[in-house]
């Protein structure tokens, strides 16, 4: 990591009188300001996409991503009875592309995708327009929401891809006297560093996992306190799905996942606030139980592999492959090791899929049993 003198961001300076002011901020706090402050949140300010940005995402790697999400929620739409109406409902959707690439590919289902209406739920002004060029060729109904909880209600089906990895984290750390929570200050080099809260956190139990009783020493431990997986769980068991896929583990685990990345890079987390992100694994085993608490149904999580090639990824790439030049096929064969790739270059096991369904509904397609 880069420790060259730098000036300080707008956001930074006034991380820092916060701390001066109160002392050390927590994790959560920290994070949440870094990715959604109103003027300087990394994901107020910009569009982080593609190879001009810090990061690229699955539907930014192929059009076949978001072509098996659309064949997956046409599926969906079947299952639940092919409402005249549904809502797709997508959290974070980037720059547009996966729901583009999804109403494309929902074109085979003409019933499913006349039904359709777009909802998106977005903080970032900047990432709305780039999704309203995007989708505009659609000519679908579309709305903008800054929470799943405006969307009106009605049969939806709800997609969220790299998502809850953005959601702030708190942390905690163990120690001889206990859990104490881990928070952002100022070390004695006057930068920003990490810190505990004198005292122990007292009611701690109740956010933890069994095995967290036996941890170790100096043990990190995560969660996140926001209720976004209760307001999906509590909209899935009405009359809806959802899908989850993002990079995590599937059961609780102990350690610091927080990142930071910027220009496709690793980064210090605490260094550059608001100029970086910042995200952490997603844990699925309190978010599954989060959500099935509401009255829905989970299945999974599978890894991205066993999703995409369940929904015939495969037979995609030929099928584009027979209509490519030869660059072109090289392109696809690419982007199908990435998209289901085991590896460090791979995004296969890294990232997992998580299906919730409404009581009533079946197992949905590539969760079969």
């Amino acid at each position: 990591m880069n420790d060259a003198p730098h000036a300080p961001t707008p956001l930074e300076a006034e991380i820092r009188r916060r701390i001066e002011a109160a002392g050390p901020m927590p994790v959560s706090e920290y994070m949440a300001l870094c990715l959604s402050h109103p003027q300087h949140g990394y994901y107020v300010t910009r569009d982080p996409l593609g190879a001009r940005g810090d990061f690229i995402t699955a539907p930014e790697v192929s059009q076949m991503f978001g072509e098996l999400i659309g064949i997956w929620m046409s599926a969906v739409w079947k299952q639940m009875g092919s409402p005249a109406r549904v809502r797709v409902i997508e959290l974070g959707p980037g720059r547009g592309t996966l729901m583009k690439d999804a109403m494309r590919a929902a074109q085979v289902v003409p019933a499913f995708r006349a039904a359709v209406a777009i909802d998106l739920v977005e903080i970032s002004p900047v990432l709305r327009e780039q999704q309203k060029q995007t989708l505009a060729p659609t000519k679908i109904e579309t709305h903008w929401y800054a929470s799943i909880r405006d969307v009106p209600d009605g049969p939806a089906i709800i997609i969220a891809n790299e998502f809850f990895d953005a959601i702030p984290i708190s942390q905690a750390v163990r120690t001889e006297d206990g859990w104490h929570e881990r928070c952002v200050g100022i070390g004695e080099d006057g930068r920003f560093a990490f810190v505990l809260a004198p005292e122990p956190m007292k009611h701690i139990g109740v956010l933890l996992p069994q095995a967290a009783r036996e941890a170790p020493v100096d043990s990190i431990v995560e969660w996140r306190a926001d209720n976004t997986a209760i307001d999906l769980g509590r909209r899935v068991a009405q009359d809806s799905a959802a899908l989850v896929i993002d990079y995590g583990h599937s059961q609780t685990d102990f350690g610091d996942t927080l990142q930071a990345v910027g220009k496709h890079a690793y980064a210090d987390p605490l260094r550059e606030p608001g100029e970086v992100d910042l995200t952490a694994h997603v844990d699925f085993e309190p978010l599954t139980r989060a959500i099935e608490l509401m009255g829905a149904r989970g299945y999974g999580p599978i890894t991205q592999s066993r999703l995409l090639r369940g929904l015939g990824i495969e037979t995609r790439a030929m099928t584009l492959k027979a209509k490519a030049t030869r660059a072109q096929a090289a392109d696809v064969d690419l982007a199908l090791a990435r998209l289901v790739g085991i590896g460090r270059t791979g995004m296969g096991d890294l990232f997992k899929a998580a299906a919730y369904v409404a009581p009533t509904l079946p197992p949905p397609p590539a969760f079969e049993p």
